[in-house]
């Protein structure tokens, strides 16, 4: 390998980016950027027509939808039972499972997985989890090189970027950022980029099966994440729309999995729904591409070593949240991303977080506590939505994305994390609970309103309330309230 060293970039580890700032801020500067706006538009309109299409074939949608969200809840009821149920078959069929209570915990059993085989060098299957726990920057400082292998990863890889998006990880790149960005790159990771690469569809596809094939035929061990796993046979699956997972899971000696403990469904037929729901709401598929399962290890046949790893990392305290543990049965479909307004024209970057959009969201601050002082900008991603429910109208497992909302506002509130909203509250509390001292905020509000207007504030509030009417129509106040106007015409009635 020539030029730059893969995974010298500084280590951002856990679900939030170290540095992140708070969602506000990161918006105000993503609203400024006209092309990511112009290529979110274009890609989510693109995708969310696909996904009601394909929706609308089947007579019987809603009711798969209330059949995932019962098997989710069912399952996260009892997710002790299913996991060790789960280890026992995996185990029986030649597997390894390991326990990983965090990040830090995770990253440690790989590395020495990945060394006890003597490699240096590892491919890698699509998986928010290992995002989540920051592997590839772990295995880096290990001296062991990962090589992402979706198409759109490896985009995120060699722009030495972040994902913005579940499904679609370079969402916020069009096709010439995307060639120049391989024909700059690709050589510092292996072959490089044919001469003369035009920003075709099909062309960039090819460099990237070129560039992606000598390490699928060199490498001895692959890391994977997992769609899916079945307690009670101990299948582990992994859905993809390119074939590259599938070179990962049948061509190396070793395979390293890394899933979060709520991705167990406890029997096989529970896919059926599951099989239905996640193509048509992420891609807008029918069906997967490629579907691709194992049980264990066959001689022969495959990985002849499997490994396990059960990722807790916050999904236990999660799961202890009765409102909130419903965030726990994500499918990482994306459905919720794609019709997100506020989404649509920030960009995942702006979430701070691995998991971007609505379910990023709910999700994150559940993982690392909106109370933690080191994730403080997780506390402001509950407030990172207009409440309009097209996020829980998309989600194919009925999850109530809204109120999970709210809830974490109100946990955000409690911790202290936005002491000066909380105070206001308090007033308002007091004031809306006594007549007479609403009857004189009503008045004070309409002298104030009548000044404001007087000296042309009226669209641009002053002072401290600027940060209101930058971003908002301030209309001009009533002549009277309602409460006066009632008492002049319709008391006496």
């Amino acid at each position: 390998m020539t030029g730059k060293v893969p995974g010298t970039t500084p280590v951002d580890r856990g679900v939030v980016w170290l540095g992140s700032p708070s969602f506000p801020d990161a918006a105000r500067e993503a609203l400024g950027d006209t092309r990511l706006r112009a290529n979110l538009k274009r890609a989510t309109t693109v995708i969310r027509d696909k996904r009601l299409a394909a929706a609308s074939e089947l007579d019987d949608w809603e009711e798969l939808r209330a059949a995932a969200d019962a098997v989710k809840t069912r399952t996260l009821r009892h997710l002790d039972h299913h996991l060790l149920r789960l280890e026992e078959t995996v185990t029986a069929a030649g597997g390894t499972v390991h326990w990983a209570a965090d990040a830090a915990e995770a990253n440690r059993i790989v590395t020495d997985l990945v060394r006890a085989t003597g490699e240096r060098e590892v491919v890698k299957v699509k998986s928010m989890a290992t995002q989540e726990i920051g592997l590839n920057e772990h295995l880096a400082e290990a001296g062991i090189t990962a090589y992402e292998t979706d198409l759109a990863e490896l985009i995120v890889q060699l722009g030495d970027d972040r994902p913005s998006h579940i499904l679609v990880p370079a969402i916020h790149r069009n096709r010439t950022e995307i060639r120049d960005l391989f024909a700059a790159e690709m050589g510092h990771w292996g072959r490089p980029a044919p001469d003369g690469l035009s920003d075709d569809p099909e062309a960039l596809a090819e460099a990237a099966r070129l560039h992606l094939r000598e390490k699928f035929l060199t490498a001895k061990v692959a890391v994977s994440g997992a769609n899916f796993a079945v307690a009670d046979t101990g299948t582990v699956m992994v859905v993809e729309s390119e074939g590259n997972g599938r070179m990962c899971l049948t061509l190396p000696q070793t395979l390293i999995t890394v899933m979060g403990i709520e991705k167990v469904l406890p029997a096989w037929a529970d896919l059926e729904v599951f099989l239905q729901l996640l193509p048509r709401s992420s891609t807008g598929e029918r069906m997967n591409p490629y579907t691709s399962a194992w049980t264990g290890v066959t001689e022969g046949d495959g990985p002849q070593d499997f490994h396990l790893v059960l990722l807790d990392n916050g999904r236990t305290d999660t799961l202890a949240d009765t409102v909130g543990r419903q965030a726990l049965a994500c499918i990482r479909c994306s459905a919720c991303l794609n019709v997100c307004p506020v989404y649509e024209r920030t960009g995942g970057h702006a979430y701070g977080s691995v998991y971007p959009g609505p379910i990023g969201a709910v999700l994150t601050p559940q993982l690392v506590g909106v109370g933690s002082d080191k994730n403080s900008s997780a506390a402001s991603l509950p407030f990172a939505s207009t409440l309009c429910g097209a996020c829980y109208d998309a989600c194919p497992v009925k999850i109530d994305i809204p109120k999970l909302l709210v809830h974490l506002r109100a946990e955000v509130v409690e911790a202290g994390g936005r002491s000066a909203e909380s105070l206001a509250m308090k007033a308002a509390a007091t004031v809306l609970d006594s007549p007479a001292l609403f009857t004189a905020a009503q008045k004070a509000a309409s002298l104030g309103g009548r000044a404001l207007a007087r000296g042309g504030w009226i669209g641009r509030l002053p002072g401290p309330l600027h940060g209101w009417s930058d971003t908002r129509d301030t209309p001009a106040p009533p002549a009277e309230s309602f409460r006066t106007w009632w008492r002049r015409n319709r008391e006496s009635e």
